[in-house]
Protein backbone atom coordinates (compact mmCIF):
# COMPACT_ATOMS: atom_id res chain seq x y z
CA UNK A 1 0.00 0.00 0.00
CA UNK A 2 1.64 3.53 -0.95
CA UNK A 3 2.41 5.62 2.06
CA UNK A 4 1.56 9.41 1.73
CA UNK A 5 4.40 11.61 2.05
CA UNK A 6 1.98 14.35 2.67
CA UNK A 7 -1.81 15.30 1.81
CA UNK A 8 -2.90 19.04 1.48
CA UNK A 9 -6.39 18.15 0.63
CA UNK A 10 -8.10 14.97 1.47
CA UNK A 11 -10.23 13.84 -1.78
CA UNK A 12 -13.41 13.44 -1.72
CA UNK A 13 -15.91 11.66 -4.28
CA UNK A 14 -19.34 11.55 -4.07
CA UNK A 15 -21.54 8.40 -4.22
CA UNK A 16 -25.26 9.05 -4.44
CA UNK A 17 -25.45 12.33 -2.99
CA UNK A 18 -22.96 11.37 -0.04
CA UNK A 19 -19.07 12.64 -0.02
CA UNK A 20 -16.89 10.12 1.07
CA UNK A 21 -13.45 11.00 2.12
CA UNK A 22 -10.53 8.80 0.44
CA UNK A 23 -8.02 7.13 2.48
CA UNK A 24 -4.79 6.79 0.28
CA UNK A 25 -4.66 3.86 -2.31
CA UNK A 26 -8.42 2.94 -2.22
CA UNK A 27 -9.51 1.18 -5.68
CA UNK A 28 -11.97 3.05 -7.56
CA UNK A 29 -13.90 2.24 -10.50
CA UNK A 30 -12.09 3.93 -13.36
CA UNK A 31 -14.27 6.21 -15.10
CA UNK A 32 -16.94 8.59 -13.63
CA UNK A 33 -19.12 7.41 -16.20
CA UNK A 34 -18.76 4.00 -15.68
CA UNK A 35 -19.25 4.00 -12.14
CA UNK A 36 -22.29 6.11 -13.03
CA UNK A 37 -23.77 3.49 -14.94
CA UNK A 38 -23.01 0.14 -12.41
CA UNK A 39 -24.60 2.20 -9.64
CA UNK A 40 -27.78 2.54 -11.90
CA UNK A 41 -28.09 -0.78 -13.02
CA UNK A 42 -27.65 -1.73 -8.95
CA UNK A 43 -30.26 1.17 -8.34
CA UNK A 44 -32.62 -0.38 -11.01
CA UNK A 45 -32.27 -3.75 -10.24
CA UNK A 46 -33.28 -3.88 -5.86
CA UNK A 47 -36.76 -3.58 -5.56
CA UNK A 48 -38.27 -0.24 -4.21
CA UNK A 49 -39.84 -2.98 -1.50
CA UNK A 50 -36.58 -4.15 -0.65
CA UNK A 51 -36.15 -3.73 3.47
CA UNK A 52 -32.45 -4.82 4.04
CA UNK A 53 -29.63 -5.05 1.44
CA UNK A 54 -26.25 -6.41 2.07
CA UNK A 55 -23.25 -4.85 -0.42
CA UNK A 56 -20.62 -7.16 0.14
CA UNK A 57 -17.08 -6.22 -0.93
CA UNK A 58 -18.49 -2.83 -0.63
CA UNK A 59 -15.13 -0.58 -0.64
CA UNK A 60 -15.90 2.73 0.35
CA UNK A 61 -19.49 2.66 -0.39
CA UNK A 62 -20.64 3.76 -4.52
CA UNK A 63 -23.27 1.33 -4.01
CA UNK A 64 -24.30 1.63 -0.42
CA UNK A 65 -24.59 5.15 -0.55
CA UNK A 66 -26.56 4.66 -3.51
CA UNK A 67 -29.59 2.59 -2.06
CA UNK A 68 -28.99 3.92 1.46
CA UNK A 69 -32.23 6.10 2.49
CA UNK A 70 -34.58 3.53 0.81
CA UNK A 71 -32.84 0.73 2.29
CA UNK A 72 -31.25 -0.55 5.17
CA UNK A 73 -27.73 -1.51 3.67
CA UNK A 74 -25.15 -3.38 5.90
CA UNK A 75 -21.81 -3.07 4.18
CA UNK A 76 -19.23 -5.64 4.40
CA UNK A 77 -15.37 -5.07 3.26
CA UNK A 78 -12.11 -6.28 4.10
CA UNK A 79 -9.75 -3.45 3.46
CA UNK A 80 -10.21 -1.34 7.18
CA UNK A 81 -9.56 1.90 5.74
CA UNK A 82 -12.27 2.05 2.84
CA UNK A 83 -14.40 0.50 5.54
CA UNK A 84 -13.97 3.20 8.16
CA UNK A 85 -14.54 6.18 5.28
CA UNK A 86 -17.70 4.48 4.43
CA UNK A 87 -18.46 4.71 8.32
CA UNK A 88 -17.78 8.07 8.87
CA UNK A 89 -19.40 8.81 5.49
CA UNK A 90 -22.41 7.55 6.91
CA UNK A 91 -22.30 9.20 10.66
CA UNK A 92 -21.55 12.76 9.31
CA UNK A 93 -24.38 12.22 6.25
CA UNK A 94 -26.87 11.33 9.62
CA UNK A 95 -27.47 7.62 7.96
CA UNK A 96 -26.30 5.58 10.96
CA UNK A 97 -30.01 4.14 11.34
CA UNK A 98 -30.05 3.21 7.20
CA UNK A 99 -26.43 1.88 6.87
CA UNK A 100 -24.18 -0.74 9.31
CA UNK A 101 -20.68 -1.25 8.26
CA UNK A 102 -18.55 -4.63 9.10
CA UNK A 103 -15.09 -5.11 8.51
CA UNK A 104 -14.47 -9.10 7.36
CA UNK A 105 -12.79 -10.76 4.89
CA UNK A 106 -15.32 -12.67 3.09
CA UNK A 107 -12.59 -15.15 1.25
CA UNK A 108 -11.94 -16.25 4.42
CA UNK A 109 -15.60 -15.75 6.59
CA UNK A 110 -18.12 -15.25 3.77
CA UNK A 111 -21.31 -14.43 5.40
CA UNK A 112 -23.33 -17.88 6.06
CA UNK A 113 -26.57 -18.63 4.91
CA UNK A 114 -28.30 -18.24 7.98
CA UNK A 115 -26.36 -14.26 8.42
CA UNK A 116 -27.86 -13.91 4.72
CA UNK A 117 -31.55 -15.20 5.48
CA UNK A 118 -32.74 -11.85 6.65
CA UNK A 119 -31.74 -9.79 3.42
CA UNK A 120 -34.24 -8.75 0.38
CA UNK A 121 -31.19 -8.46 -2.30
CA UNK A 122 -26.94 -8.99 -1.64
CA UNK A 123 -24.82 -6.97 -3.59
CA UNK A 124 -21.31 -8.27 -4.23
CA UNK A 125 -18.30 -6.79 -5.90
CA UNK A 126 -15.45 -8.84 -5.18
CA UNK A 127 -11.79 -8.19 -6.73
CA UNK A 128 -10.59 -10.07 -10.02
CA UNK A 129 -10.09 -13.53 -7.82
CA UNK A 130 -13.92 -13.06 -7.60
CA UNK A 131 -15.97 -14.17 -4.60
CA UNK A 132 -15.88 -18.34 -4.66
CA UNK A 133 -16.40 -18.82 -0.91
CA UNK A 134 -19.36 -16.60 -0.99
CA UNK A 135 -20.96 -17.17 -4.19
CA UNK A 136 -21.15 -20.96 -2.61
CA UNK A 137 -22.89 -19.72 1.17
CA UNK A 138 -25.17 -17.71 -1.47
CA UNK A 139 -25.94 -20.59 -3.09
CA UNK A 140 -27.31 -22.04 -0.20
CA UNK A 141 -29.19 -19.19 1.18
CA UNK A 142 -32.39 -18.03 0.53
CA UNK A 143 -32.12 -14.44 -0.68
CA UNK A 144 -34.23 -13.88 -3.50
CA UNK A 145 -31.82 -11.54 -5.44
CA UNK A 146 -28.18 -11.21 -6.07
CA UNK A 147 -26.19 -8.73 -8.16
CA UNK A 148 -22.95 -9.59 -9.36
CA UNK A 149 -20.43 -7.22 -9.98
CA UNK A 150 -17.26 -7.86 -12.28
CA UNK A 151 -14.03 -7.07 -13.72
CA UNK A 152 -13.11 -10.85 -14.45
CA UNK A 153 -15.54 -12.47 -16.83
CA UNK A 154 -13.81 -15.63 -15.74
CA UNK A 155 -14.28 -15.54 -12.22
CA UNK A 156 -17.66 -14.00 -12.95
CA UNK A 157 -18.47 -17.32 -14.94
CA UNK A 158 -17.43 -19.31 -12.23
CA UNK A 159 -19.26 -18.08 -9.43
CA UNK A 160 -22.09 -17.58 -11.90
CA UNK A 161 -22.06 -21.28 -12.05
CA UNK A 162 -22.45 -21.54 -7.98
CA UNK A 163 -24.85 -19.72 -8.10
CA UNK A 164 -26.90 -21.06 -10.77
CA UNK A 165 -26.46 -24.52 -9.41
CA UNK A 166 -27.57 -23.71 -6.35
CA UNK A 167 -31.20 -22.30 -7.80
CA UNK A 168 -30.71 -18.54 -9.24
CA UNK A 169 -31.56 -17.82 -12.76
CA UNK A 170 -29.54 -15.06 -14.84
CA UNK A 171 -31.91 -12.67 -15.26
CA UNK A 172 -29.99 -10.14 -16.94
CA UNK A 173 -26.02 -9.10 -17.63
CA UNK A 174 -24.49 -5.85 -18.95
CA UNK A 175 -21.07 -5.53 -20.66
CA UNK A 176 -19.43 -2.53 -19.76
CA UNK A 177 -16.26 -1.39 -21.95
CA UNK A 178 -14.50 0.56 -18.37
CA UNK A 179 -10.99 -0.35 -19.60
CA UNK A 180 -9.83 1.54 -22.86
CA UNK A 181 -7.31 0.25 -24.58
CA UNK A 182 -7.64 -3.16 -23.27
CA UNK A 183 -9.15 -6.40 -23.49
CA UNK A 184 -10.65 -5.99 -20.07
CA UNK A 185 -14.59 -5.81 -19.45
CA UNK A 186 -16.75 -5.45 -16.40
CA UNK A 187 -19.97 -7.26 -16.34
CA UNK A 188 -23.16 -6.55 -13.69
CA UNK A 189 -25.46 -9.47 -13.54
CA UNK A 190 -29.20 -10.19 -11.55
CA UNK A 191 -29.59 -13.07 -10.80
CA UNK A 192 -32.77 -14.15 -9.06
CA UNK A 193 -33.89 -17.36 -6.96
CA UNK A 194 -37.46 -18.15 -7.56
Amino acid sequence: MPEPISIRRTPIVIFGRIPVALPPGIFLQPSIEGGALLQAFVNEAIPVHASRVADLYAGCGPFTFTLAGRTIVHAVEENTEAIGALSAASRRAGLVPWVTAEQRDLARRPLLPDELAGFDAVIFDPPRSGASAQAATLAASPVPLVIAISCNPATFARDARTLMAGGYILKKVMPLDQFPWSAHVELAAQFIKP
